[in-house]
C-alpha cells in the first residue's frame, strides 16, 4: 500500500499508527489485544514531540526533521540513552 508522502512527512509515527489500526481491525476492535501497538505509537509520538520542542527551542527549522534525517536522529538518541534497569 503506497503511503501518501505528505502524511509520512507530517507524521513521523505513521507506521506505528497504521499498525495500531491494523491490529484493531484484525481483533474486532478489541483495544486490550492491541495495547502493545498503542504503547509503541504513544512512545513514538512522545519522542518526536520532544525532538520538535528541542528543535523549536534551539531555533532549528523545520521543527520536525525531514524524513531522511529521522533514522539518524533515532539512532543517536538510542546511543545516548542510559540503559534501563528492571
Amino acid at each position: 500500500m503506497p503511503r501518501n508522502l505528505n502524511a509520512e512527512r507530517d507524521n513521523p509515527c505513521l507506521k506505528e499508527q497504521e499498525l495500531s489500526f491494523k491490529c484493531l481491525n484484525k481483533n474486532n476492535f478489541d483495544r486490550d489485544k492491541c495495547e502493545v501497538y498503542f504503547a509503541n505509537y504513544n512512545n513514538c509520538k512522545e519522542f518526536w514531540n520532544k525532538i520538535r520542542a528541542d528543535r523549536r527551542a534551539k531555533g532549528i527549522a523545520p521543527y520536525l526533521p525531514p524524513i531522511e534525517e529521522r533514522e539518524a536522529i533515532k539512532a543517536d538518541y538510542m546511543k545516548a540513552k542510559p540503559p534501563q534497569t528492571s
